[in-house]
């Protein structure tokens, strides 16, 4: 299956690529900054701003399905990465006949998740670091699942917890709408999508997915997602 991987050298983007290759895809990596791609056989590299209409139109073209791993950092500024970028890349899907469409969101567009057991997460972390300093970033998260859902496409809304690094994939869970946990593991966030990709258990629906053999030391955490990314 020939793939466009949006956001293709970004935290998720990049366990996506290695892993498609791996499995035999073929890849047109669509990203902004194409040369801290590596080049390698089944690679292609689409230089695109996810924004852009007629640039996302010409990345998009020839492929088989869509795989959007974009994302922003955490501002108080009004944010439409998410929004305009899900615009540009369905209704050129659309153009070209493209059907399939993964795309990674959060639990926090899920209104009802609270992670089962985690006080300290769920009435200290989550209203302070999701719900106030990530407020504008969730809100256009959940604007661009609503101009998802308005299309015929065949889309599945991917919603992680809290991302952390981890070299390899390990276990992991999926639910419908959000699932019940408070971590996932980028590389596991990667390896659901191409599995989803190709079971379609989740298609016109969200799936939830997070780690269950590991978790991330939260000291660590906190500086690699958030104080190191500034």
């Amino acid at each position: 299956m020939r793939i466009a991987v949006f956001g293709a050298n970004g935290p998720t983007g990049r366990h996506l690529t290695e892993q498609a290759l791996a499995m035999g895809h073929e890849v047109v990596a669509v990203t902004r900054r194409p040369g801290s791609l590596r080049a390698r056989p089944g690679l292609a590299v689409a230089v695109a701003d996810a924004t852009d209409p007629e640039a996302v139109d010409a990345a998009v073209g020839g492929t088989d399905a869509v795989l959007s791993a974009l994302g922003t950092r955490f501002t108080k500024e009004t944010i439409t990465t998410y929004s305009a970028s899900a615009t540009a890349i369905t209704r050129a899907m659309a153009r070209h006949g493209i059907k399939r469409l993964l795309t990674v969101s959060s639990s926090i567009a899920d209104p009802d998740w609270r992670p089962t057991g985690a006080h300290f997460f769920n009435h200290v972390l989550d209203p302070l670091v999701n719900r106030r300093l990530g407020r504008t970033l969730h809100e256009d998260m959940r604007r661009m699942e609503a101009v998802i859902r308005r299309t015929d496409l065949d889309w599945t809304l991917v919603r992680p917890s809290g991302l952390f690094e981890h070299p390899t994939v390990t276990d992991y869970h999926t639910a419908g709408t959000s699932a019940d946990g408070v971590f996932t593991a980028r590389a596991d966030l990667a390896a659901s999508m191409l599995r989803e990709l190709e079971e379609r258990r989740y298609v016109r629906t969200a799936m939830g997915v997070i780690t269950t053999a590991v978790r991330p030391n939260i000291a660590k955490l906190i500086w690699n997602e958030g104080v190191k990314k500034k």
